[in-house]
């Protein structure tokens, strides 16, 4: 009986299910058939005939290559600055649009904060060398107002990683509020009033009442945060990467590119992915499983 009244539902809701579709393909097709591929990981690819099962051959290699060590280092730190620096941005934001009384001014803002996040990498990093540029930039010609010489960011070792940072930050920021800006909207008017009644200033408001109906999306985006620890942005950092400063922001993830598409060594590029992958997994059941012992509360 449960059965067929579930297959009735679903079929009232047809239409809905349909439209699920395109995405239902989609993971399929990019996200579930790609890990079938990731036994390449322990073969040797061949073109032609059957791949020869090497074991742990791959791996060995990979841990014993000396650039992979300074590859590991630089995703570790350039994610662990955009977790640790980025994360409590977007709250701020949802916080700061949540105050603003005018609702034009609000939708203002929000829709321009919302823009970058369509932007594809070739474009912003179009419109970050120009501003950053050393000759004409904004940012150069302000600091040669303070009497301070111009400085190019861009092949800058000390530099690079917080220009990714940053434009991570003016990339994502508007688009990441979303989710606390929708969890803040469907707060009761009720709690406001009572606060009200209750002789409550805003900074009591925003403490006792819409910080904690933020907690839960807050820890389940941060574990979700920290199992893409080990994915520090491809297309960002292929973007803004050049000979001079590549040593500090060469990533896993452009390594495999680098080594796999370009160079043609399928299953050492595999053998890479797959342990990036399984750091991941690990750091996300660690994570949900620690916040489920502290809090009490985790990602489901």
């Amino acid at each position: 009986m449960k059965a067929a009244s579930k297959l009735k539902r679903v079929w009232a809701d047809k239409v809905l299910y349909l439209l699920l579709l395109p995405c239902i393909a989609y993971f399929l097709i990019f996200h579930i058939w790609p890990i079938i591929g990731m036994k390449l990981a322990f073969f040797d690819y061949r073109i032609l005939g059957d791949h020869v099962f090497v074991g742990l051959k791959y791996f060995r290699e990979l841990f014993s290559t000396p650039i992979f060590m300074n590859v590991l280092a630089n995703t570790l730190i350039i994610s662990a600055m955009k977790l640790v620096l980025l994360f409590p941005l977007p709250i701020l934001f949802a916080l700061m649009l949540n105050e603003f009384r005018n609702g034009r001014f609000r939708k203002a803002v929000q829709v321009i904060s919302y823009l970058p996040h369509f932007l594809s990498w070739v474009v912003i990093t179009g419109i970050w060398f120009e501003f950053l540029s050393p000759s004409t930039g904004a940012v150069n010609e302000l600091i040669q107002v303070f009497g301070f010489p111009a400085h190019d960011f861009l092949t800058d070792k000390g530099s690079i990683r917080w220009v990714l940072l940053a434009s991570e930050a003016w990339r994502s920021i508007g688009w990441d509020s979303i989710i606390y800006l929708a969890a803040i909207m469907g707060i009761s008017p009720s709690l406001y009033e009572a606060a009200y009644v209750d002789g409550a200033s805003r900074w009591h408001i925003v403490t006792r009442i819409v910080l904690p109906h933020l907690y839960i999306p807050m820890v389940t985006i941060f574990i979700l945060n920290v199992g893409f620890i080990m994915n520090a942005g491809l297309d960002q950092v292929l973007n803004f990467t050049n000979d001079s400063v590549n040593s500090k922001i060469d990533i896993i993830d452009t390594y495999v590119y680098r080594v796999g598409l370009i160079n043609g060594q399928y299953s050492f590029a595999t053998a890479a992915n797959l342990f990036k992958s399984l750091i991941g997994v690990i750091l996300v059941l660690s994570t949900h499983f620690i916040s489920k012992k502290i809090t009490n509360k985790g990602a489901w």
